[in-house]
């Protein structure tokens, strides 16, 4: 379990790099201002469909009933369905392009006249992505059941690559046209990165599979978890309508902290991809010992992100973006959104011990709880405590999300999950209080390493989640 987490933490820590390194080239080339805010507003809709089918839409729906199958019926089963994907990508293409005036002003409802008109303009390019996006989703499938993790977590390097090189070699003249066509020549490669592996285990273009209900057994399967993504990309859509009502900026501050934080959860999104793997042939204290084993890796791999994050928050965003060094608003942002961190990586793990024993309504109820509560205080708190109050909001949110996955799915006293969050607790409240202590950049950034490292060899020592 372990090994095959860390090679998939290696290719998807590459596309999420790739992903930071676009943010990061984007507001060095046109700054914080209009400009970027008008594109990122328009990346919103088909970022956050390759982010669902990246965090497991699809296959943590499709992969029991592929495995499920015999060689000959898993034949039948893809070679029916990739038409059907296709045709659902174009039609999910259009519903954007032609609706991109109304969903830039549902996203953006704050951009000026000149910036919503460039964000129109890009989205209705950057929809066409969608088919690329979804048909790498599927063909990542058979991938996973033969536990070859690697090729299918190198969709976001992808992705990423195109748009990154796009920048570097233009700097300030790029523009938003030709930012779009290099993310549309990603989103082309990401399906063909698979297509010989896909070959080899024969499928053929001229081949229509004749799986009998296959499309309407994994929509049945699916429709739960795209209610839970649909909840969890509304509350994507509604942080960054907030922030656009807070000021010039504000949007890009928002997605800049995100990208941030979204990189210490490569190793658990590459954890919970193999954990669902193994937890969906197993059955009873089989799967529950893998869960608890998978809840301590969890812990190991992100708590010491979590501390060094909330310790080395300015520190990271100096050295990384130097031009907004000067701004508090984004360290505090980062710091924020660190402290869920851990939950939220929590639930995704409790989720995928449902999806398992084929539940996928049961996650999809409670995460509906926890996005209501987020959604009221999103209402509320960012107009009194700024930019953090979105990352407050998301923390009281997440955190009634698990405690309603625990109790529902009878796994409140059975993990040691209450041990886990008191040390969690105190080490982000240490870590908020006396990290940031250090005099200068240099003593900071080493002070906050050295806790993250040593909170990682104290928890490796107590939890031991390599044992079987």
């Amino acid at each position: 379990m372990l090994g095959s987490t860390l090679w998939l933490t290696l290719a998807t820590l590459l596309g999420l790099v790739a992903g930071f390194a676009r943010e990061w080239l984007l507001v060095a080339a046109w700054g914080v201002g209009s400009r970027s805010d008008a594109f990122i507003v328009a990346l919103f809709l088909p970022e956050a469909l390759r982010m669902a089918f990246a965090a497991g839409l699809l296959s943590a729906a499709a992969l029991p009933l592929f495995q499920q199958r015999d060689a000959e019926q898993r034949e039948a089963w893809l070679c029916s369905l990739l038409p059907r994907t296709v045709l659902v990508g174009l039609v999910l293409a259009l519903l954007m392009s032609v609706g991109a005036p109304l969903w830039v002003a549902v996203v953006g409802p704050g951009l000026s006249g000149e910036a919503a008109a460039t964000a129109r303009e890009s989205l209705m390019l950057l929809a066409w992505s969608a088919p690329g996006i979804l048909l790498h989703a599927l063909l990542c499938v058979p991938l996973q059941a033969q536990s070859r993790f690697v090729l299918a977590g190198l969709g976001s390097l992808t992705f990423n690559l195109p748009p990154v090189l796009y920048l570097l070699a233009w700097g300030a003249d790029s523009s938003a046209a030709g930012l779009t066509m290099a993310c549309l020549v990603g989103s082309l490669c990401m399906p063909l990165l698979l297509l010989r592996s896909t070959w080899s285990l024969g499928w053929r273009p001229w081949k229509l599979g004749r799986g009998s209900g296959a499309g309407r057994e994994l929509l049945a399967r699916m429709a739960p978890l795209f209610g839970s993504n649909l909840a969890s990309h509304g509350l994507a859509l509604l942080e960054r309508m907030v922030a656009s009502l807070l000021g010039e900026g504000a949007v890009t501050w928002l997605n800049l902290a995100r990208k941030l934080i979204n990189l210490p959860l490569v190793a658990l999104m590459s954890l919970n991809q193999v954990l669902l793997g193994l937890m969906s042939g197993r059955q009873g204290e089989e799967r529950l010992a893998l869960l608890r084993r998978g809840l301590a890796c969890t812990t190991l791999l992100s708590l010491p992100a979590v501390v060094g994050l909330i310790g080395g928050a300015a520190v990271l965003v100096a050295l990384l973006m130097p031009s907004q060094a000067h701004d508090s608003a984004l360290v505090e942002l980062v710091a924020w959104f660190a402290v869920p961190l851990l939950f939220s990586a929590w639930n995704a793990l409790f989720a995928r011990y449902a999806y398992a024993g084929g539940d996928t309504v049961l996650p999809l109820r409670c995460e509906l709880s926890g996005s209501l509560l987020n959604a009221c205080l999103l209402g509320v708190l960012p107009f009194y405590l700024g930019l953090p109050g979105i990352a407050l909001a998301a923390c009281a949110g997440v955190t009634l999300t698990g405690l309603l996955l625990l109790r529902r799915q009878g796994l409140w006293s059975i993990l040691a999950w209450r041990s886990q969050a008191s040390v969690a607790l105190l080490a982000m409240a240490l870590a908020a209080y006396l990290l940031p202590l250090g005099s200068g950049h240099l003593a900071q950034l080493f002070s906050s390493a050295a806790a993250a490292l040593i909170l990682m060899l104290l928890l490796a020592t107590k939890l031991k989640p390599w044992r079987e």
